[in-house]
C-alpha cells in the first residue's frame, strides 16, 4: 500500500500525450459525420464544442494542480459528493474509455484498409494490433509511452496542417448553402455526436502524479495543447464542409484521405493512411496510460478488484494496463460478431463522457476558488446544454450507474 507512481513525465511529454489523447478518431471520422447530420451547419456544433474544450481543459488542469492523484474523475467526485459519486463516475470514465479504444482502433484500420486491400476481418484484424501495440508499450512504463507519444503526436499535428493548408484553396462557396438542410435542430444533436472528438481534456488528470512539477507543468501542458487541438479540430471541419468531402459511410470514414487525395494526388492516400495509424496509435497508447491509472485507482480506492492497484518492479500497474487492453480486445471481438462498427460504438463513450464531464465540473464548482470556480461553472452550464440531446442513449450512464453502487455495495471493500 506505500507504492507510489513515478514522477517522470515532463511538458513536452504532458502536450503530447494530451494531444494524442484528444486529437484521435474523431479527427478521422467526426467532421464528415457531423456534416452529414447538420450539413454547414455542423460548424456551429464544432464552434461550441472547441470553446467547451477551454474550460474543460482548464478546469481539468486546476483540479489535478490542486490535488495530483492517479484517479482523476473518481477523487474530485469523492471530494465533492462522497465515495458513491466517485463510484459512478470512475465506472463511467473507465468504461467510457476503455470502449472508445476500440472505436479509436477501428477508425484507424478503416483508413488503412483500402492500400492493403483489407476485407471486414483484415480490418479487425489489424484493429487488433494497433490495441496489442499501446497495451504493450504501456507494459512496459510511462517512460517509453512518452517517448512513442512525442513523435506520433509530433507528425499528426504537422500532417493534419499540411491537409488543412493544401485543402483550403479548394473550399468554394456552393458548399455553402443550403447552410442548415436538416433545420437547426440538428446542431444540438451533432453537438452530442461529435462530443467524442473532445474526449480527453480529462486525460492529464489521470496523469498528473506522474509529473515532475504537477502545478506548473499540467497548466501548462493544458494551456499549449488546447491552442494547437482547436486548431486542428476547426480548421479540419472547416475544410471538410468548404470542399463538400462528406456524405456517406465511405466518403465519412476517410474524409481526410479524401482531401489529401483530391489536392496532392491519389499517391497522397498513402499519407492519409499514415496519418490514421499514427493518431490510432497514439491515441490508443495516451487512453491506455490514463485509464490504467484510473483502474489502478479504483483499485486502490476499493471500487474495483485490488489485483488493479498492484505496481510491478517498475511502478507500472500491469494488471490495470493488461484490463485495459483486455477489455477493449474484447469489445472488438464482439463488435465483429455482431456485425458493429465505429459509428454503432460511438454511443456507449459519448453516452458516458457528457456524464463524467458534468460530475467534474460541477464538483470543480465546489472545489475550486475564484476565476477558476467560474470558469468551471461556465463548463457546467455548458455540459449540461448538452445534455438533452443525448436523448435515450442515456439509458447507458443509468444502467452502468445502477451496477456500480451495487458492486460498491455488495463487493467493494472499505479502505483505510
Amino acid at each position: 500500500m506505500g507504492q507510489v507512481l513515478r514522477r517522470t513525465i515532463s511538458v513536452p511529454q504532458g502536450v503530447a500525450l494530451y494531444i494524442g489523447a484528444v486529437v484521435g478518431a474523431g479527427v478521422l471520422l467526426l467532421p464528415g459525420l457531423g456534416a452529414s447530420q447538420a450539413g454547414p451547419a455542423s460548424l456551429v456544433s464544432w464552434a461550441f464544442d472547441c470553446l467547451l474544450g477551454i474550460p474543460l481543459a482548464l478546469t481539468f488542469a486546476a483540479l489535478a494542480a490542486r490535488s495530483p492523484d492517479a484517479g482523476g474523475v473518481l477523487s474530485y467526485a469523492t471530494q465533492a459528493f462522497g465515495p458513491a459519486a466517485g463510484t459512478i463516475a470512475g465506472w463511467f470514465y473507465f468504461f467510457a474509455a476503455a470502449t472508445a479504444q476500440t472505436l479509436v482502433a477501428l477508425t484507424g484500420a478503416y483508413y488503412i484498409a483500402p492500400y492493403l486491400g483489407l476485407g471486414r476481418p483484415g480490418v479487425f484484424a489489424l484493429a487488433a494490433a494497433i490495441l496489442v501495440v499501446a497495451t504493450g508499450a504501456n507494459v512496459r512504463g510511462l517512460r517509453v509511452s512518452g517517448r512513442l507519444q512525442l513523435v506520433f503526436s509530433g507528425l499528426v499535428a504537422v500532417l493534419l496542417l499540411v491537409t488543412i493548408a493544401v485543402s483550403v484553396p479548394r473550399m468554394s462557396a456552393v458548399h455553402w448553402t443550403p447552410f442548415a438542410p436538416h433545420g437547426f435542430g440538428a446542431i444540438g444533436h451533432v453537438g452530442v455526436t461529435i462530443f467524442f472528438a473532445f474526449f480527453g481534456w480529462e486525460a492529464i488528470s489521470h496523469l498528473s502524479e506522474e509529473f515532475r512539477d504537477p502545478a506548473r507543468a499540467v497548466p501548462l501542458s493544458t494551456a499549449l495543447s488546447v491552442g494547437l487541438i482547436t486548431l486542428l479540430y476547426g480548421g479540419i471541419a472547416l475544410v471538410t464542409v468548404g470542399t463538400g468531402t462528406y456524405g456517406d459511410g465511405e466518403v465519412n470514414r476517410t474524409s481526410i484521405a479524401r482531401l489529401l487525395s483530391s489536392a496532392l494526388g491519389g499517391s497522397a492516400g498513402v499519407a492519409a493512411a499514415l496519418i490514421a495509424l499514427l493518431i490510432a496509435l497514439g491515441t490508443a497508447n495516451a487512453f491506455v496510460a490514463a485509464t490504467s491509472r484510473l483502474g489502478y485507482a479504483l483499485g486502490r480506492d476499493g471500487v474495483f478488484p485490488e489485483s488493479m492497484s498492484r505496481l510491478d518492479d517498475n511502478q507500472v500497474p500491469r494488471t490495470a494496463v493488461l484490463a485495459v487492453g483486455g477489455w477493449a480486445v474484447a469489445c472488438l471481438a464482439v463488435s465483429f460478431v455482431a456485425g458493429w462498427d465505429a459509428e454503432t460504438l460511438l454511443v456507449v463513450p459519448d453516452s458516458l463522457v457528457i456524464i463524467v464531464y458534468l460530475v467534474a465540473t460541477a464538483a470543480a464548482v465546489k472545489l475550486l476558488r475564484g476565476r477558476r470556480r467560474r470558469l468551471a461553472a461556465l463548463a457546467t452550464l455548458m455540459c449540461c446544454a448538452l445534455v438533452p440531446f443525448a436523448g435515450v442513449v442515456l439509458v447507458i450512464p443509468a444502467l452502468l450507474a445502477v451496477l456500480a453502487l451495487l458492486y460498491r455495495r455488495f463487493a467493494g471493500r472499505p479502505v483505510s
